[in-house]
């Protein structure tokens, strides 16, 4: 198993990851980075037009080796 660091910006500003989780695949670490977005989605996208999500994964070694980001936007057309 490999230590990974999911990091956060959001509207809140960018939260870093200290703890970390400890996943066993790319496959793993993929569930991880979805289930964040939609989380965060769910809590944000009620507060208004539009937002954009972002996390970070790094590894044990503190490299940078993902990042994925979900972007929502709604505009009233009347």
């Amino acid at each position: 198993m490999t230590r990974y660091f999911f990091d956060l910006m959001n509207g809140d500003g960018h939260r870093r990851d200290d703890l970390g989780l400890e996943l066993h695949s790319r496959e793993a670490v993929m569930q991880e980075i979805t289930r964040i977005l939609v989380d965060v989605a769910r809590d944000e996208l009620p507060e208004g037009y539009g937002t954009e999500i972002s996390v970070s994964v790094r590894s044990e070694e503190d490299k940078p080796i993902s990042v994925a980001s979900l972007t929502f936007r709604n505009r009233w057309l009347y």
